[in-house]
């Protein structure tokens, strides 16, 4: 399963790195929509977005060399998933625009998969598996 996490982690690093070095080709192949949502994204959401994927990496990293530490940093990496998620949902107009199941299937599966880390680390931490 930490492999599994790993790897997860991985797609997380390698979709922000993808979304933030965008290249105007890709970005013309947007929707108007999508190119003023991005436009308009405050920097604070860019950097929530980056400690979410990061953090999740890390939390990856310190679960495999068995450190106590990946539960508190899948935790940060949750916090950061809720910030990041709130503000499309509540601050935007993304719902209403692209539909609820559009809009919310996939960041609902993330903010899952996250709950799953922080409750394997814990699992793994009682077990004795990790220090």
């Amino acid at each position: 399963m930490t492999i599994v996490i790993a790897l997860w982690g991985a797609a997380g690093v390698f979709a922000f790195y993808a979304d933030r070095t965008i290249d105007a080709a890709a970005l013309a192949r947007l929707s108007d929509y999508d190119r003023a949502f991005r436009a308009n994204e405050p920097a604070w959401q860019v950097w929530a977005y980056g400690i979410a994927v990061w953090s999740g990496m890390i939390g990856a990293i310190a679960l495999l060399a068995r450190s106590r530490h990946a539960h508190a940093i899948f935790v940060v990496s949750l916090v950061a998933i809720v910030a990041m998620f709130g503000w499309v949902f509540v601050a935007t107009d993304l719902i209403a625009v692209k539909g609820p199941l559009v809009s919310t299937a996939f960041p609902t599966f993330i903010a899952a998969a996250a709950v799953f880390q922080i409750w394997f680390a814990d699992t793994v931490r009682k077990r004795g598996w990790i220090g």
